[in-house]
């Protein structure tokens, strides 16, 4: 009996003390529920709070490009450039100087067969020499009539008469002379010189062609020149430069100029005008450069492709497109001020570049620009600041 009633109380201290693990187990599991349940709630509270404060990306004002390149086309012509026209009609007799042939000033070109001409020049100072006979007479008779004013053997107004006729004949003499001096300039013209110094660039006629001042032969509708000669110890080249860089047009610009037949050289061109007004059609102005040909390289009539370069104002920055805002006070940045707090700031454009705008106020070097700014943000509004992550970032000068 004894033995039994041991067996019955370790039989119930087991059960109880199976219990106590049962509850205690019980209340460490409720406790382990609790805390994470506890810890999640914190987290989605601390989200929350985070989501309620929009996040931005910021970027900074950087400075503008201190220089900037454009390419232009432009022609390249002769320093002088003569098309030599026949003033008198004929057939050539022989050319002296053919394409490329450097001449001086007063080198003969060609000479030119004038028959008619010669006739009319002979018949000029067979009238010249018809009209001083006549005026040595009509002096005579004057002298004479003037002599019998005394004896009053002729009446004053046969006297009179007699001197008209004398000055008459004077000023048929004069025309004649004129005639003659007319016909040997023309003569001068048989002989084709060259103007200046410089090469012959062009020539239009063979031996025995007929020329005539209006043209020649084959064509008589059109006027041909001869030949062509070309001052190339120096050149110009002429542009047409753009409205907007207009400004720069001035004395001490220089262009650097590549033509194709030269494709790695570079050649420089100095400013020496510009034309004071734009051609309403394409907004350009005409600018004259000129180019130093010592070395005859260039030809006139070359293509050229002209770069120049111009000084920009370097009190310009550029911010990226994406963070300007448009509203109705016009375009602005936002910026993150003390407290990380949203403050918008007018700027005023200068130029819109690829992908950046510059800038001429309204922005420091120092400010913390919003990049891509919510449309939500509003004057004052709380933001965190958040770091982008790392992309490609333009750089003013590469646009250039």
């Amino acid at each position: 009996m004894a033995t039994a009633l041991l067996r019955f109380v370790h039989s119930d201290l087991r059960g109880k003390k199976a219990q106590y693990a049962a509850a205690l187990s019980l209340l460490v599991f409720l406790c382990l529920v609790f805390y994470a349940r506890k810890r999640e709630a914190d987290t989605i509270r601390e989200e929350t709070l985070a989501n309620a404060i929009p996040t931005v990306s910021v970027t900074s004002a950087k400075p503008g490009a201190q220089t900037e390149t454009i390419t232009l086309p432009g022609n390249v012509e002769a320093w002088f450039q003569a098309p030599i026209y026949a003033q008198v009609s004929g057939y050539v007799k022989m050319w002296y100087k053919d394409y490329g042939a450097q001449v001086k000033k007063g080198d003969v070109l060609a000479e030119i067969n004038t028959p008619a001409l010669d006739a009319q020049y002979s018949q000029a100072k067979a009238a010249l020499e018809a009209e001083r006979a006549k005026y040595n007479l009509a002096v005579v008779t004057a002298q004479r009539w003037g002599a019998l004013r005394k004896s009053h053997a002729v009446s004053e107004q046969e006297i009179t008469v007699q001197e008209a006729n004398m000055q008459a004949e004077k000023a048929q003499l004069e025309a004649a002379e004129h005639n003659v001096n007319n016909f040997a300039a023309q003569l001068q013209f048989k002989t084709l010189v060259a103007p200046y110094d410089g090469v012959v660039t062009a020539r239009n006629i063979n031996v025995g062609d007929y020329i005539n001042k209006d043209g020649n032969i084959s064509d008589k509708n059109a006027v041909t020149n001869l030949f062509s000669v070309a001052d190339i110890h120096q050149l110009r080249l002429f542009i047409s430069v753009p409205e907007a860089f207009a400004h720069v047009l001035k004395p001490g610009l220089t262009a650097e100029i590549t033509v194709p037949q030269f494709p790695k050289k570079r050649f420089v061109a100095k400013f020496l005008t510009v034309a004071n007004g734009f051609d309403p059609a394409t907004r350009t102005a005409v600018t004259e450069f000129t180019i130093d040909n010592s070395d005859r390289a260039l030809w006139p009539g070359s293509y050229a492709s002209v770069r120049l370069t111009v000084p920009l104002d370097g009190n310009t920055l550029t911010i990226p497109s994406s963070a300007l805002v448009f509203q109705e006070g016009g375009a602005q940045v936002a910026v993150v001020e003390s407290g990380d707090k949203i403050h918008f700031k007018p700027v005023h454009i200068n130029r819109i570049l690829d992908g950046v705008m510059e800038v001429s106020s309204g922005v420091s070097h120092t400010d913390r620009i919003v990049n891509n700014p919510s449309a939500a943000l509003l004057e004052a509004d709380k933001v965190r600041v958040v770091t982008s992550a790392p992309g490609y970032e333009i750089n003013p000068a590469d646009l250039n």
